[in-house]
């Protein structure tokens, strides 16, 4: 029922954003007001998300670690998965950002005949997690020849790069075919598996279906929708100065393929799409481990009224006599 749902959400909003196009006199309400509206939802939420768990207190060093800690000199540590220094730290994070160090490391687990507990590599997960977020990155960068100008030399150098071998007539992007690829993997491993399908909510299939309709309308637009990108540029450039134009004409699918973006944009601070903030913000990542070399006071205890042994000793003095008990205070 999560995955049924989650696609019928998905393809009503495509569908609002194609008939929204298809009207003349909504064309600017779902071409300026809504990518307006969804930008400053977008902002405000991840300015929310990352104020709240900024100002959660974490009064212990709590790192997830999965080696030798730094204790005794004769005894190796493990300087990345234990790491007791500030560099350290950047140099976990580091990896971890930009190549998943910790989804490379995971494993599968199987119940088999026997019973039998097997544990088996999972680099397939890896691999299109990687290729999923990398390409991402680079259309995002390619985008940006419509929202600037002079068009940045990155976006000019990786669409030089990912149209390298210029399959056919608009040049085809590798990009392209490795991030419906990489999608279409992380939802079918949602459906076939049967363990991740059990633990898989409305929320994990509603942002895959959201990225899937972005995408696949991108490259429809692109390679077998005529589209006018001087009309695009045009649009994107006004909204970027705030003096929104909407040029007529402008073909359904793009309306489709915008709203989709705004509606990604306005869910994205409220769903999990938020590990991108909340990776830096983990205090199982970004702290090091040197609990045996530093003594971590918890400064958000409050002050309370102790009552000592001493004085115990000296309210039930009298009490402890009568009974024969020994006192530390003769």
């Amino acid at each position: 029922m999560n995955f049924f749902y989650a696609l019928v959400g998905a393809i009503i909003a495509a569908m609002l954003g194609y008939l929204g196009g298809s009207w003349a006199g909504l064309q600017t309400i779902f071409g300026v007001v809504i990518p307006y509206a969804a930008i400053v939802i977008f902002l405000a939420g991840i300015a929310y998300r990352v104020v709240r768990w900024a100002r959660v207190p974490v009064p212990f060093r709590i790192p997830t670690t999965c080696g030798q800690q730094k204790s005794l000199p004769w005894i190796k540590a493990g300087q990345l998965e234990n790491p007791s220094t500030v560099m350290g730290v950047v140099a976990r994070m580091t990896l971890e950002i930009l190549l998943f160090r910790s989804l490379f490391r995971n494993t599968k687990a199987e119940l088999r005949q026997g019973p039998k507990l097997i544990f088996g590599e999972n680099k397939l997960l890896w691999l299109s997690a990687l290729a999923f977020h990398w390409t991402f990155l680079f259309v995002f960068v390619r985008h940006l020849r419509f929202f600037m100008e002079p068009v940045p030399a990155l976006a000019t150098a990786l669409e030089s790069v990912d149209g390298f071998f210029q399959i056919g007539a608009p040049v085809l992007y590798l990009t392209d075919l490795i991030l419906l690829a990489a999608l279409a993997y992380l939802l079918l491993r949602r459906l076939l598996d049967s363990q991740v399908r059990y633990i898989s909510l409305f929320a994990d299939y509603f942002a895959l279906f959201l990225l899937i309709g972005l995408a696949g309308s991108g490259v429809w637009l692109r390679y077998f929708t005529r589209t006018n990108l001087v009309e695009i540029k045009q649009l994107a450039m006004g909204l970027v100065t705030f003096s929104p134009v909407v040029p007529a004409g402008m073909h359904p699918l793009f309306f489709m393929h915008l709203f989709l973006l705004s509606a990604l944009l306005a869910y994205f601070p409220f769903s999990k799409l938020m590990h991108l903030g909340g990776v830096f913000l983990s205090p199982t990542r970004n702290l090091a481990n040197n609990n045996r070399m530093k003594r971590h006071v918890n400064s958000w205890n409050a002050p309370v009224a102790v009552h000592t042994y001493q004085e115990w000793e000296e309210e039930f003095r009298d009490k402890l006599v009568a009974c024969g008990l020994p006192l530390e205070r003769q």
